[in-house]
């Protein structure tokens, strides 16, 4: 078991590992407990009840926080012509074609999230091996594939964020920083629980969501009572 710091023991003790809290009271405990001198990151992780090994059962997607992440994000844009100078007017970080192909595929990787217009996928797909474990191959279903760069490229910059149901059933999301305070990670998290409700599969069966947890980067892991939030997003 790894050794936990003074601080963190500290934080720990003021968290019911046998309760699930309500939202709201959840995120104050969250603020409460978070002891960094730095500013933490606030993580989502949801247990879906679907079985990821079967097509009709991934759940992905994403979700514009209406706050953002609180993290600057770099964005790569593989395009050429016209759309190069459009990627760079909205303010992607990195543009281009064959160079930027290239340049990856020699191990440069400096960039947080990429985008390609759907001509150039035949030779971005040729990177799979290296984009693909690292999450950050454009794809059309979270509309990281498309000729709308402009608005790609402000939705990733605006707070846009993807999910994607791990083996375990697990969806894990970044919801904010601590200095967001308790309005904005509502406000942020209520967003995303939705859109996460919304994607629930019609061949899911039983209960979808399963279980809640809430962190930040250096806190323990507060759990979410699941069956108050679509009372909560209604309200």
């Amino acid at each position: 078991m790894a050794h936990r710091g003074k601080k963190y023991l500290e934080a720990r003790s003021k968290v019911d590992r046998n309760k699930r809290y309500e939202l709201e009271e959840g995120v104050k405990l969250l603020l409460e407990t978070a002891y960094a001198k730095f500013d933490e990151g606030v993580d989502l992780a949801v247990r879906l009840g679907v079985d990821p090994k079967k097509p009709d059962q991934m759940v992905r997607g994403t979700a514009v926080l209406p706050h953002g992440t609180g993290k600057q994000v770099r964005v790569l844009v593989f395009a050429k012509g016209p759309k190069e100078k459009e990627a760079l007017d909205a303010g992607a970080d990195y543009v281009g074609a064959e160079d930027l192909i290239e340049k990856i595929s020699k191990g440069w990787l400096d960039f947080d999230k990429a985008i390609a217009t759907p001509d150039l996928m035949g030779q971005v797909s040729k990177l799979g091996k290296i984009l693909g474990p690292r999450g950050l191959m454009p794809n059309p279903k979270v509309g990281t594939v498309t000729f709308d760069l402009e608005r790609a490229i402000k939705e990733i910059k605006a707070g846009k964020v993807e999910f994607k149901v791990e083996k375990a059933g697990v969806v894990h999301v970044p919801v904010g920083k601590v200095s967001f305070g308790l309005q904005r990670l509502l406000e942020n998290i209520k967003t995303l629980l939705d859109v996460i409700l919304r994607a629930k599969p019609p061949t899911s069966k039983g209960v979808y969501l399963k279980s809640i947890a809430l962190s930040t980067t250096m806190g323990p892991g507060i759990k979410i009572d699941p069956s108050q939030i679509r009372g909560v997003l209604k309200a």
